[in-house]
């Protein structure tokens, strides 16, 4: 009989090839999804990218000692990649879960208990009152002969591999913002500097007009004019420190830190660092390979799929092999001999049939889900493209501004220091001066502003890229 068991439980196992649903393929992409971005097409239009393969660690380029140190800090602290750690581990827990299935269930039980029988169900002789002991061992397999159980196997290791997916874009977001907010502490640290640098020169035309005023060479006017843009240039100072101490309150809490523990050598930095080559982008097929959110939305499309199997398995019926050996004695007599052993075999048929609506409306629920991570996928690839190709514009266009921007700084420093020449010899008034130095210290500001932006929007390039994440999931 054993023999026989085992052989019905083994060619059963055999059958389980056979899954219902339809087995998972990768969905298809554009074909100009794989091109080349239109914004690195010509190098010569736009000498800022190339069409190299994008880096992973591209914070590296910068070349700065303590913006590594404080990306490695994030990567090993960061709140939100903890979180995302969690949920990757929920994820593998539910994937041992349904692997679990494919093996046999086993329970095991004991119980003692004191009873009492009426007179009418006792046997002549025999004591009313005895204590039962009761013990017993029951295994149950699911023969997986229409791929239920291979079905959901599949659906969590889906899951599994989403979860971390998600949490490498987890990585690449915190990456990015810890760069940012770097370049932002350093960026108004060089804002701060030119505004500070103009309240001086106009201190130093307040001492000049104030001399020329006692010399009666000016009017009194010259000198509360000056004043006025003095002071003016002077207010904007405490906005640009408090926008320096946000961002670094902000790359503390992004390294795992409290502002109190930010190190010194962060709050001192006051040099935005540079790129010294232009930002290798690749094109779009590396792109859908590299970027986490494309990943996660694949695999999600593919669990989604297999929980349709695993929907549809419900239709035919489900198979389990059984047995039960367990053992009864009264009063505590021999628990173990063969006199109180007791034992069962067989095969458990259940099939919900013939009423089976519920179970196509189950199926009809997986297909749709199906179709909307497909829906999401195809979003999600277009998405990637289309934020890369407007991070490449937004990039080409700031540099394009800010070149702009440092030659009128130039030239508005040029006509600063010619008419305030022209001044001292008597050739122009004081309100040419004035307005000569307040388009110097506008200009002075616009630069500073479109310098931060070009940083801003290399980091959105790389952010759009989507590397950073390969060395920490390994």
């Amino acid at each position: 009989m054993t023999r026989n068991f085992i052989a019905l439980l083994l060619g059963a196992s055999a059958l389980t090839a056979c899954a219902a649903g339809p087995d998972y393929k990768a969905p298809a992409t554009p074909a100009t999804a794989a091109a080349p971005f239109i914004g690195a097409a010509s190098p010569a239009a736009n000498p800022t990218v190339s069409a190299a393969a994008a880096q992973d660690h591209w914070w590296t380029l910068y070349g700065d000692p303590l913006l590594d140190t404080l990306v490695i800090d994030a990567l090993a602290a960061n709140t939100d990649i903890r979180v995302a750690v969690a949920r990757i581990e929920r994820a593998r827990s539910s994937l041992r879960g349904a692997k679990s299935d494919r093996l046999a269930q086993t329970s095991l039980g004991a119980s003692e208990t004191y009873n009492r029988t009426s007179a009418a169900q006792s046997l002549p002789g025999l004591d009313r009152e005895n204590w039962v002991f009761d013990s017993g061992l029951d295994i149950s397999y699911e023969v997986d002969l229409f791929g239920r159980v291979k079905r959901g196997v599949e659906a969590a290791r889906g899951d599994y591999a989403a979860a971390q997916a998600d949490a490498d874009g987890v990585r690449v977001a915190v990456i990015a913002d810890t760069v940012r907010a770097y370049l932002d502490v350093t960026a108004t640290s060089e804002r701060l500097a030119v505004a500070q640098r103009t309240v001086g020169l106009l201190d130093q035309s307040i001492r000049i007009t104030g001399a020329r005023f006692e010399a009666g060479r000016s009017d009194r006017l010259d000198v509360i004019r000056v004043t006025t843009l003095r002071d003016q240039q002077k207010a904007t100072i405490p906005a640009l420190a408090a926008d320096r101490d946000a961002a670094l309150f902000r790359l503390a809490t992004l390294t795992g830190r409290t502002p109190q523990q930010l190190p010194d050598t962060v709050r001192a930095a006051t040099r935005t660092p540079q790129l010294s080559q232009p930002i290798p982008v690749g094109d779009g097929q590396a792109l859908l390979a590299r970027r986490p959110d494309v990943r996660a939305a694949e695999r999600r499309l593919a669990a989604d799929t297999a929980r349709i199997g695993v929907a549809t398995a419900d239709l035919y019926p489900r198979i389990s092999l059984g047995a039960s050996v367990g053992s009864t004695a009264l009063g505590g007599g021999n628990l173990f001999g063969g006199g109180p052993l007791n034992w069962v075999l067989g095969p458990l048929i259940s099939w919900a049939f013939p009423n089976q609506e519920a179970i196509r409306a189950r199926i009809g629920a997986a297909k749709a889900d199906g179709e909307a991570s497909l829906a999401t996928f195809d979003g999600t690839v277009l998405q990637a493209l289309e934020e890369t190709e407007r991070a490449l514009s937004a990039y080409a266009h700031a540099i394009e501004r800010a070149q702009t921007l440092s030659a009128a700084r130039d030239e508005a420093a040029r006509a600063a220091r010619i008419s305030l020449a022209r001044q001292r010899e008597g050739q122009i008034d004081f309100l040419t001066v004035l307005d000569a130095q307040r388009t110097l210290a506008s200009a002075e500001a616009d630069l500073a502003t479109a310098t931060r932006a070009v940083s801003f929007a290399q980091v959105d390039l790389f952010r759009a890229l989507g590397g950073g994440w390969g060395q920490a999931s390994a």
